[in-house]
């Protein structure tokens, strides 16, 4: 049975279908193209816009969700444009020349028609070339900035505008997060929306951060040359210009030649952008000298100054402290010491300096030196630091004694003694007999200084002596107190020995001559130098010390040409090491500098028989003869 052939319901077969015919599949399909489209083709596109629309809607409310939550903790930006700061604190040397900052340095708001046309365009040139061109934020420099350091292997260039920088300034952190970057294009746009472009370049101008505390160009100007930004040269405005991109590496005061390499590139960079022509590139180029460096790390001294800021200064008030400090004094303190430190120091187991220098007829302080690295150890051995004096502080001993009548041509014994059950002895375990008062102090003997503490009335008589003088710190009560067992200071003790140099009047040890608030110069209060032991007595004083260098334990402190005055010191097992005098101008006999030293360790421990007379003796020899 042919297989067209199928069986119908009851059984029987039914024959095929005849074979359409050509024309009517013609025909048939001609109808199915002219039927009209059913019914489920417009619910196909309702649907598809619909679901468009509900997109749209949620993408929306996504956007203004997004937004709210990246501008959520965003400041406002037209208070944040007047946000207020920390107040700063500059100090200046005895010669004007800035030192330290402290706080938000801010120096005068300036226009761009304050300023000469070569500062603007230098910053302009640097930072952000096209600034005159692109709306806030520059694509061309992006891809371009991107470029550069794809084929540098390495970030040197940043792709932020000026704009962008002036909204991460004034409105952001530091932080590096998406959420941050979105915040900052947002603010670019309001700050492009809302201000003109000289105005933004302006904003930037005295805001960015150039360094040392230093925000904007005109405290910046005044902190690294002196000047105001309204009198920079070429060279001066390039330097400027390049510091934002790395304020603490091409920062002139702390790397000079860096800073110098820097200005080079920003002249170079301002050549091919057409605001100078190369001839004036190479005139400035060749122009670039830096001031005279600044003190190594003047930061204990600085510290200390500040700390005595607070009666001066009004809270919140912005001031410039004139100091009292010496740079060129400073700078050879601080050289001198690391020089011996890292050389016979290091072999005799030093590890540890500290230096005052103070005018002996006003006590001001024109070194101070704290210790080996003021980056390392901010600590301030010269004026925190309690160590036993040694014989640094048998002059005072000497002092009660002449109080009491002696005088430095009487007789004292170098023989044994006990008091109680305290028997001192000297280094050379060898007695002299009966010798002058004088000698007894040039050659620092000990026994000589228990029987003069005895004459002068004991222990108290010198306590006495020694407090008129600006000894505060905790002294024994006890026979040992003549060789130095007390703990003591190495400012005061310097402090104390000015009354041997300046005819018996003490000092007060002070850091500030004077304060600039609101553009008026204050003139700082201390206390005025009182006449604290007899004339006399101090003459005596200084005639026996001058011994001691001429003569005794001191001879390596001697300066040629100068008259030197001074006591070592020495403490058991070799643990600190003192010298303490006055260098005095040629041709005079009172007054001069008054330099103290001390050598030791942090931990205590000994050093290799480091006495008075050697290194401290050297180094105050090395350091009295720069002062002026």
């Amino acid at each position: 049975m042919p297989r067209a052939q199928r069986l119908t319901a009851s059984g029987r077969r039914r024959a095929p279908a005849p074979p359409a015919s050509p024309a009517a599949g013609t025909r048939a399909a001609d109808r199915a193209r002219a039927r009209p489209p059913g019914p489920a083709h417009p619910r196909r596109r309702f649907r598809l816009l619909r679901w468009a629309l509900i997109a749209a809607i949620w993408g929306a409310l996504a956007a203004v969700i997004l937004l709210l939550w990246l501008a959520r903790d965003l400041p406002r930006p037209d208070t944040a444009l007047d946000a207020g700061r920390r107040p700063s604190l500059s100090l200046q040397d005895r010669e004007g020349r800035v030192i330290a900052t402290f706080g938000d340095v801010v120096g005068e708001p300036l226009r761009l028609s304050d300023l000469p046309a070569y500062l603007p365009a230098a910053a302009v040139a640097v930072e952000d070339r096209r600034f005159w061109q692109h709306p806030g934020i520059d694509p061309v420099g992006l891809v371009r900035a991107a470029w550069i350091n794809l084929t540098a292997g390495r970030v040197v260039q940043g792709g932020s505008t000026i704009t962008q920088q002036v909204a991460k300034t004034l409105f952001l952190s530091n932080a590096r997060t998406l959420r941050r970057k979105a915040q900052e294009l947002m603010l670019t746009l309001w700050l492009e929306r809302h201000f003109t472009k000289k105005q933004i370049l302006e904003i930037w101008l005295n805001r960015v951060y150039l360094g040392s505390g230093a925000w904007g160009v005109d405290a910046a100007a005044r902190i690294y040359f002196g000047v105001s930004a309204r009198r920079v040269s070429l060279w001066q405005a390039a330097m400027l210009a390049g510091l934002p991109r790395a304020p603490s590496r091409f920062n002139p005061r702390a790397d000079p030649e860096a800073a110098i390499a820097r200005t080079k590139q920003v002249l170079a960079a301002m050549v091919e952008a057409g605001a100078i022509t190369a001839a004036q590139a190479q005139a400035a180029a060749s122009a670039i000298a830096l001031p005279a460096s600044p003190p190594l790390s003047p930061g204990w001294f600085a510290d200390w100054a500040a700390d005595r800021a607070g009666a001066l200064v009004p809270e919140g008030a912005d001031a410039v402290l004139r100091t009292t400090l010496d740079a060129r004094l400073q700078a050879a303190a601080e050289a001198r010491l690391v020089s011996l430190l890292d050389g016979p120091g290091a072999a005799a187991g030093v590890s540890q300096g500290a230096v005052v220098a103070l005018d002996a007829e006003t006590g001001a302080v024109r070194a101070m030196v704290g210790g080996r690295d003021y980056r390392q150890s901010p600590f301030n051995r010269a004026v925190l630091a309690r160590r036993q004096a040694g014989s640094t502080f048998k002059p005072f001993v000497w002092l009660a004694a002449l109080e009491k009548g002696a005088t430095p041509e009487d007789t004292v014994l170098d023989a044994p003694i006990r008091v109680g059950n305290y028997s001192p002895a000297d280094f050379e375990r060898r007695y002299l007999g009966p010798i002058t008062v004088e000698e007894a102090l040039a050659q620092s003997i000990n026994t000589a200084a228990v029987r003069l503490e005895m004459q002068a009335g004991g222990p108290r008589a010198v306590i006495a002596a020694a407090r008129v003088l600006g000894i505060t710190g905790t002294l024994p009560n006890d026979a040992s107190l003549a060789l130095g067992t007390g703990d003591v200071g190495l400012l005061e003790m310097t402090g104390a020995y000015a009354a041997f140099c300046n005819g018996g009047r003490r000092v007060a040890p002070y850091a500030i001559e004077s304060a600039r608030l609101d553009g008026r110069d204050e003139p700082a209060t201390h206390a005025a130098p009182a006449q604290a032991i007899e004339a006399e007595d101090a003459a005596m004083m200084r005639r026996m010390l001058a011994a001691v260098v001429a003569r005794g334990t001191g001879r390596a402190a001697a300066v040629p040409g100068r008259e030197v005055v001074g006591k070592t010191g020495t403490t058991q097992d070799y643990r600190d090491a003192w010298f303490i005098g006055c260098v005095s101008p040629p041709g005079e006999a009172a007054g001069g500098t008054v330099v103290g030293v001390w050598l030791g360790n942090d931990d205590n421990t000994p050093m290799k028989s480091v006495q008075g007379g050697g290194l401290p003796a050297k180094l105050f020899h090395d350091i009295a003869a720069a002062a002026r």
